[in-house]
């Protein structure tokens, strides 16, 4: 597995301090993040999950744990929106560039808003995907919302 990814680079060219960590991603499990905080051993509380949505038509980048579901209305009020779904795949992998399954929210083609759960906070540091596939960086979520000028909101 290369550890160096968009992700990676964005990461260590934004002066992050992260530490990754490998596992075994199961393209069958039903919803990665979960196996993903599984096989890291960690609380799905902490292993945030990088999803794709459109708000009123538009692409909006969201974080939240892996155990969690994002709620539509709150997501599109937290960016000034009135309406909110999710991406369809192939288009969340063609503006990110990542495969589903490995999209982070660093190094991504296309910049575009980026919400985070405000539940990220309540733990000194967390894990998102490195931009692959059994690839995690764990850092202090408050990095993740200066790096990435996200919006913080309770969407879940």
């Amino acid at each position: 597995m290369a550890k160096t990814t968009p992700a990676t680079l964005a990461l260590k060219a934004a002066g992050l301090a992260f530490e990754l960590q490998a596992y075994d991603y199961d393209p069958d499990a039903p919803r990665v993040g979960l196996q993903a905080a599984e096989s890291l051993g960690a609380d799905p509380a902490r292993v945030l999950k990088t999803l794709m949505a459109e708000v009123d038509g538009k692409p909006v980048c969201v974080i939240l744990a892996s155990d969690q579901e994002v709620a539509m209305k709150r997501l599109a009020a937290a960016v000034g929106g009135k309406s909110a779904q999710m991406m369809k795949p192939a288009d969340a992998e063609r503006i990110t560039g990542y495969k589903v399954g490995g999209v982070s929210p660093f190094g991504r083609k296309r910049a575009t808003p980026v919400v985070l759960d405000a539940a990220a906070l309540d733990h000194p540091k967390v894990f998102v995907n490195a931009g692959q596939r059994g690839l995690q960086a764990e850092l202090a979520p408050a990095d993740l919302v200066a790096a990435l000028g996200a919006t913080v909101a309770a969407i879940s």
